[in-house]
């Protein structure tokens, strides 16, 4: 009963507000206080809820379609009794579909108590996308926000007489006749409870037969709706890692030899029928020996392996993998035994190692990028000959630059809950170190983007890993532009994280972070003490340049310019005295300036100053002055001699006429 009222709760709750929901309960025959409880909510929410009672109809499938027939919103969304929402659950949901205009929308689901649930399609938000681009059809049960016009159009329902996994037939149909499916996975939308006392349907339903018929069934959806092609075998992968394995679960533990006989041919006349070389390739090691072992008719073998797969699954201990050459197989059950002789190719996993990686400092310094991190293939001895490159690939053109590493030693690693601590990685640190300047045949990196791998060989299997989504947490997230000297010239190289995937990415040759946005002007005035002297201050968001470098710049007619080094007044901050003594008669544009090279550079024009007046002063015997021109986006300052005998006139025929 608690559950239930931690369910119902979870609902009238919701920040979208209850005007704007419909609540339809069904309690399906329950004994244990279910219909009391509905009544007792109905009865305090008013008008809110609908509340079913029925006979029990040993599963889900009819009390969800009851609640359909009498549902009236735009959308759905089903809820199990054991289950509960976040509280703006809905609302993020329903903003989802309604922005990009979705019928389904995933909301990332949370266990509890030890309960499982689905991840992989949870790593991003993805506001519309489809069952063939991403990892949405790993996750079949029916607990989302679905446009209820969708269902009606296709007159869907949940079929009747399974206890399980009847929910995959009407998922499943929906995701393939959906215009558009999105994902909330920024928030945790819906708790899925593992029940104390065992209650939940899915895993107290024991036996392999109605899981085989499912499986069957949904392998005829895919055939009928999806051509043959790597689109079809990506759903199919799904069906045989999750499906066919939770069948092989129980079909290990059938008690009856009869019946275990009869569900194992099953699932050999579907693989003879439905499992090409394209769908073998594409599943990984375990799934594929489970296939091949089925094709063979070898019960026994298939029985030791779910045997060998449970006692892995509850150390947290995987099998390990064997390197040879270029090739890498993992070390289940049977690989090159004799007697039963499966092909090595079955147990390959050289296109599907798993790595294992971390960047712990990055930076530029005097030109030179530097780097530190880790990474390794998971369950691979580390006695076997291992080394690291750091690459640079550009991104556009495809060019790639390959450096050494240096060894970083790594003793904690392979000590924590992953793999049962078996696997040690000592020597999976590294160290990198390129001079941009002197990159590429000794000369600088070239102008691109440059995206940063991490590639790991062992022996000649090697893995390239797209670096830098998992760092310290003390390592910079914010893009860090940088000035480089190179010789008498200066380049500038960002080092960014990219988005979705917050990769590490250098930029070389500003293509997206130019150095001039991270200059700034917070102020101008002229010097109370010396009355031609132009007073700057300013700050910089570079992460580096050459000392010395920045400098306010006057430029004038003819090409003419002077620059005057700024004085730093703290980590960024930055002042500049720019005398205008001896500046010739003409119009001077304020700037700051970092020389590039060839005699170019970066230029950030000093905006209009509003609060600056004109300013005059002596000269050697000579009244000079600086008027502030009014020009739209730059300050400019005009500086001459000032007419004496027109400004004596001027100021006689101001004091003739009364004007003071």
């Amino acid at each position: 009963m608690p559950y239930l009222t931690k369910t119902l709760t979870s609902v009238v709750e919701q920040s979208i507000g209850r005007d704007r929901l419909e609540i339809i309960t069904v309690n399906d025959g329950s004994t244990d206080g279910t219909g009391k409880e509905l009544e007792r909510f109905a009865e305090e929410y008013p008008g809110l809820f609908q509340v079913f009672h029925q006979e029990n109809s040993g599963g889900p499938s009819a009390p969800r379609n009851k609640g359909l027939d009498h549902a009236r919103g735009r959308f759905v969304f089903f809820l199990d009794a054991d289950d509960y929402l976040g509280e703006e659950a809905l609302e993020r949901m329903l903003a989802m579909a309604e922005k990009n205009k979705t019928d389904v929308v995933l909301g990332k689901m949370k266990g509890v108590n030890g309960r499982g649930a689905p991840a992989s399609m949870f790593v991003r938000n993805q506001p519309r996308t489809d069952v063939f681009n991403s990892r949405v059809y790993w996750a079949l049960n029916p607990l989302k926000l679905i446009r209820r016009e969708l269902i009606e159009k296709h007159k869907l329902r949940f079929p009747l007489g399974y206890k399980t996994c009847e929910d995959q037939l009407f998922t499943g149909m929906l995701y393939l006749k959906a215009d558009g499916i999105s994902v909330v996975a920024d928030y945790d939308c819906l708790y899925i409870v593992k029940r104390d006392d065992g209650g939940n349907i899915t895993t107290s339903t024991r036996g392999a037969d109605s899981r085989i018929k499912v499986l069957e069934l949904m392998v005829d959806l895919v055939e009928k709706h999806v051509p043959a092609g790597p689109d079809r075998d990506g759903l199919m992968n799904r069906h045989l890692s999750i499906d066919m394995f939770h069948a092989l679960i129980h079909l290990a533990r059938e008690s009856d030899p009869e019946l275990q006989r009869k569900n194992y041919e099953q699932l050999r006349a579907l693989l003879e029928r439905s499992y090409p070389d394209s769908l073998k390739a594409r599943v990984n090691a375990i799934t594929r020996l489970r296939g091949e072992l089925i094709q063979r008719g070898m019960l026994q073998e298939s029985i030791e392996l779910e045997k060998v797969d449970r006692r892995h699954r509850s150390s947290g201990e995987q099998p390990g993998i064997l390197v040879e050459g270029d090739r890498a197989y993992t070390l289940l059950p049977f690989f090159r035994d004799a007697e039963r002789g499966i092909p090595d190719e079955i147990y390959d996993v050289t296109a599907a190692l798993q790595d294992r990686h971390r960047l712990d400092s990055v930076g530029i310094e005097d030109g030179v990028l530097r780097m530190t991190g880790h990474a390794y293939l998971r369950r691979v001895p580390q006695d076997v000959p291992t080394s690291t490159e750091l690459v640079l690939r550009e991104r556009d053109t495809k060019a790639e630059h390959r450096f050494p590493t240096t060894v970083v030693a790594t003793p904690e690693l392979g000590a924590g809950k992953e793999d049962a601590g078996k696997y040690r990685y000592p020597e999976a640190g590294f160290a990198a170190e390129v001079d941009l300047t002197k990159a590429v045949d000794g000369g600088r990196l070239p102008k691109g983007l440059w995206d940063v791998f991490v590639a790991v060989r062992v022996e000649d299997v090697v893995k390239e890993i797209r670096f830098g989504h998992k760092r310290l947490p003390e390592v910079a997230t914010t893009p860090q532009t940088y000035v480089v000297a190179d010789g008498e010239e200066n380049f500038a190289a960002a080092l960014y994280y990219t988005q979705p995937y917050s990769n590490l990415t250098l930029d070389v040759g500003e293509n997206k972070h130019k150095v001039a946005d991270k200059l700034r002007i917070e102020g101008t005035r002229w010097s109370t003490r010396i009355p031609s002297q132009l007073e700057v201050s300013g700050s910089w968001k570079l992460a580096g340049m050459p000392a010395g470098a920045l400098g306010v710049r006057l430029e004038g007619d003819g090409g003419r310019s002077v620059t005057v080094p700024v004085t730093p007044t703290g980590d960024s901050a930055f002042t500049a005295s720019v005398s205008l003594e001896g500046l010739a008669t003409g119009s001077w544009t304020v700037s700051l300036w970092l020389p590039s090279q060839h005699g170019k550079g970066w230029s950030k024009p000093v905006g209009p100053q509003s609060a600056l007046t004109n300013t005059r002063w002596i000269s050697r015997g000579v009244p000079r002055f600086a008027a502030v021109a009014k020009k739209r986006n730059k300050l400019v300052l005009r500086v001459g001699r000032v007419a004496i005998v027109k400004a004596v006139l001027k100021r006689l025929k101001a004091l003739t006429s009364g004007k003071r």
